[in-house]
């Protein structure tokens, strides 16, 4: 008798629903789990209609020359004729290494698949076996309640060691994905959108850093041609891993194209045992009209979270550009009075409290409060702080050490290296092997001794420089970037268990580390090192391509940027760093009394709208010209807006263009009002409409004839409140 549990499966078609998003599957016995539809909602489908669509998403007819080839799966296998690059790379020593998988078990949320099924939400698991091979494959395909696809796989070996190269898994995109859509760049330019044609052959995003990186591909979107923020069908992958990680897009010769991606394994990285299975990252896949649509599934996914921050984002100060390693108690405690007079809320210290810590060549690793600055430990200042109504909380790098510590001069086999000698230094640090169990305990219990010693509500947690040769020199070298990821997590997770309520902000020498793994253990990310509020319009638009404003930590800088050397009016600062997470990184000791008064005003004008900000739905553009950006944010129920005009430099016209608000309710009217704080920027020329009374007007109009941009100086901006004067329309 055949067992039951490696015999094929009968064929089948599963058509998910949700929000607005069809994920079709075809389930054959002798090919992992086809995808012959993502994307836009087809409607309700029964069994002749799903079988309809599935063939006419089937290829097109073959030229002479061509493999007999059909539609790929979600992880390519070479056998089934596909010349691309295969999703799983694997042998023993050579053999093994083209497996033929057959299905033997589908389940829609742990339920058996019938013939034909139409469901909502769920998660299909599709196991497969090749008895040659020794191999077992399980693929997850999850449509989420936001529209959301992911997609993960794992790898069980039944047979003796395999090595395991890669292991992706893939999504489908239609022909008329021409355009591909990614982001480079570098610190403090993070999110450098770029765009190119989606051509033959592989576009691929490796990422060897042991983080996300800056120059992370971020979301790899393919697109209609000459889409943008509110048009054009968008189809976009993101992988959610903190270590290194691929993202690819993939055009062949016959017209497939695919999007995907997953972990990048060094050499000998993974080997597994007979019984020892490899699961990836899961990949989300986001399908939108428009980029924005593609963006608010990312922001539906990460709002509907159990776990999701609820509270009101409290206001931060954050000290470094204040005194970076000048850690002296009065001058803190005075900066803490300072802001809380302001209205913040939390009070951050940051890099300089522990160990032999007065500069950037020293004392990390060792997690003591220095007893040279601090002679009563940081009592004082956290007494103080909470005795002004705010939290305390605190930066830590655990993840790094300075070869200049007690830790690294008791301990220099914990530090990674691949040979030898140690790797190149970056920023005086090199990087702790936390896949060690005496590292770990050791890193962690100075982390929890910290916190169990102090009230603390948030850690600020760096990550500042990049894995080289991240090997574990105890096991002579071996590649270890995998269980360093894995370790970080743990770590982040027992802390966490230990602490209910501390919040964790995800920082690496800025947006170093911005990804979905990172944030199912962090509460916001730290956008970028810099916060010159010019370069931040860019930085919060296309971060916001993944996450809500909620978790964008955007602070108010000094007059003069310490990044740019670029000077700023505070009302231009205000305005940018209020469509985030708020915070202030001054020395508000150096500030004038006027210039706190205005802050706090900008702080109380956040707090006001912190609720519409924090829940509501961003959209962005269409932007009037290069020259000026519009952006905002609509209450779920289209009830009320607001939103910026962004003048980036001089416009080329005598008088500003219309800026279009995109987002409300057509049917609706609403007022529209400016919101300001202070006085009007320099150079300001107000419209007919701009006045306390405003203008009221219905959504269908400020979508598609908009508002006339008052006139202003370039790197300055206005916001707009607007508010519907009636009720929706049933």
């Amino acid at each position: 008798m055949p067992d039951p549990k490696s015999a094929p499966v009968p064929a089948s078609r599963l058509h998910l629903r949700a929000a607005g998003c069809s994920l079709l599957l075809e389930l054959t016995p002798r090919r992992l789990p086809l995808v012959r539809h993502w994307g836009a909602d087809l409607g309700p489908l029964d069994e002749t209609a799903a079988a309809g669509a599935s063939r006419a998403a089937a290829r097109v007819g073959r030229r002479p020359g061509e493999l007999d080839a059909e539609l790929t799966s979600v992880v390519p296998e070479p056998w089934t004729g596909w010349t691309g690059r295969p999703g799983l790379l694997a042998s023993r020593r050579g053999r093994d290494w083209s497996p033929a998988f057959t299905l033997t078990r589908v389940t829609f949320d742990g339920a058996p698949v019938p013939g034909w099924a139409e469901r909502g939400a769920g998660l299909v698991e599709a196991t497969a076996v090749d008895p040659e091979s020794r191999l077992r494959l399980v693929t997850g395909i999850e449509l989420l309640d936001s529209g959301l696809v992911r997609l993960r796989a794992e790898l069980t070996n039944e047979g003796e060691e395999l090595e395991l190269s890669e292991l992706s898994v893939h999504l489908p995109v239609p022909a008329h994905a021409t355009e591909l859509l990614d982001f480079s760049g570098r610190w403090g330019m993070e999110r450098l959108a770029q765009r190119r044609a989606f051509g033959v052959g592989t576009h691929l995003r490796e990422n060897r850093r042991g983080r996300t990186g800056f120059d992370a591909a971020h979301v790899l979107h393919a697109t209609e041609r000459g889409s943008g923020f509110g048009h054009g069908e968008s189809w976009a992958v993101h992988v959610a891993w903190s270590g290194n990680h691929r993202h690819l897009a993939e055009h062949d010769s016959t017209g497939v194209r695919l999007l995907g991606g997953g972990e990048l394994l060094l050499p000998g990285e993974v080997r597994l045992a007979t019984g020892e299975s490899y699961r990836t990252p899961w990949v989300y896949g986001a399908y939108g009209e428009g980029l924005d649509r593609v963006a608010h599934r990312f922001h539906d996914h990460l709002r509907g979270r159990a776990h999701h921050v609820r509270r009101p984002r409290p206001v931060t100060l954050n000290v470094w550009e204040a005194v970076y390693f000048a850690h002296e108690p009065d001058r803190l405690i005075r900066l803490a009075e300072l802001a809380a007079e302001a209205g913040v809320e939390r009070f951050v210290l940051d890099d300089g409290w522990f160990g032999a810590r007065r500069d950037a060549r020293a004392g990390l690793g060792d997690w003591q409060v220095s007893p040279e600055v601090w002679p009563e430990g940081l009592h004082p200042l956290v007494d103080a702080v909470r005795g002004l109504g705010m939290e305390f909380g605190l930066w830590v790098e655990p993840e790094m050490v300075n070869p200049d510590s007690d830790l690294a001069r008791a301990h220099p086999e914990w530090i990674m290296a691949a040979r030898g000698e140690p790797p190149l230094e970056q920023r005086h640090q090199q990087v702790l092997n936390l896949s060690l169990p005496a590292c770990y305990e050791a890193v962690l219990g100075q982390l929890l001794a910290i916190l169990d010693t102090y009230p603390i509500g948030s850690l600020k947690w760096d990550h500042n420089r990049d894995h080289v040769e991240a090997g574990s020199r105890p096991e002579g070298g071996v590649p270890a970037e995998h269980a360093q990821t894995l370790a970080l997590y743990r770590m982040l997770r027992e802390i966490k268990e230990a602490h209910p309520g501390l919040e964790i902000e995800s920082c690496s020498g800025g947006g170093g580390r911005v990804d979905l793994g990172i944030l199912e253990l962090t509460d916001r990310v730290w956008v970028s090192d810099c916060i010159d509020a010019v370069e931040q319009q860019r930085l919060l638009r296309w971060t916001g391509q993944l996450l809500p404003p909620e978790l964008m930590g955007s602070h108010i800088s000094s007059p003069r940027s310490h990044t740019t050397g670029r000077r700023l009016d505070l009302s231009f600062r205000g305005a940018t760093a209020l469509f985030g997470h708020l915070g202030v990184e001054w020395d508000l000791a150096a500030a004038t009394e006027e210039e706190r008064r205005e802050l706090a005003g900008w702080i109380a004008l956040h707090k006001e709208h912190r609720r519409l900000l924090h829940t509501g739905r961003v959209w962005r553009g269409p932007d009037p010209d290069d020259s000026l950006q519009t952006h905002g944010v609509v209450a779920e129920d289209g009830s009320e807006a607001l939103y910026a005009l962004v003048s980036l430099t001089w416009c080329a016209p005598a008088a500003p263009p219309h800026a279009r608000l995109t987002g409300l309710d057509p049917r609706r009217r609403y007022r529209v009002r400016p919101l300001l704080t202070g006085g009007p920027p320099p150079g300001f020329a107000p419209p007919e409409w701009w006045d306390e009374e405003g203008v009221e007007i219905t959504g269908a109009v400020l979508a598609r004839v908009g508002l006339q941009v008052p006139v202003m100086h370039p790197e300055h901006s206005v916001l707009v409140h607007v508010s519907a004067v009636d009720r929706a329309a049933r």
